[in-house]
């Protein structure tokens, strides 16, 4: 099964998210949180081996899919797979989506059971069903 890594600069939001999505899956789907960063001080940002240590936490041969929500955890996210073994690490994308409506998207799909591509593009696609009920 494909599991997810919640990339977040704000531990709280990356708790928080994982916490609403693990009720909605009733754990059905692997997810890891890497959400800001080791100072007390300043706790706001990413951390790359944070988020690689999840990637290896929750890896499947089926595939992680990384969501992220700010430009700079993209950054770490490739990073954290450039420091992966790379036969682990050609199993796992980043979705660009929205943080929130992505991860929604992936852990209804991961949890279903579908594959890598079709997880990432539900995530990705996740915005644009927001757009829809725009003009509802």
């Amino acid at each position: 099964m494909v599991s997810l890594v919640l990339v977040s600069h704000s531990a709280k939001l990356g708790e928080g998210l994982a916490e609403i999505l693990h009720q909605m899956t009733q754990g059905d789907c692997k997810i890891a949180v890497a959400a800001g960063i080791d100072d007390a001080e300043n706790p706001i940002g990413t951390d790359a081996v944070r988020i690689m240590s999840a990637i290896e936490y929750v890896y499947s041969p089926d595939g992680v899919v990384v969501l992220v929500d700010l430009g700079s955890a993209i950054l770490s996210a490739e990073t954290a797979i450039d420091l992966l073994d790379p036969e682990m690490a050609q199993n796992v994308v980043i979705s660009y989506a929205p943080l929130v409506e992505g991860a929604f998207a992936a852990a209804v799909s991961a949890s279903g059971g579908d594959n890598l591509a079709t997880v990432l593009a539900e995530a990705d696609s996740a915005a644009e069903l927001k757009r829809q009920q725009e003009h509802n």
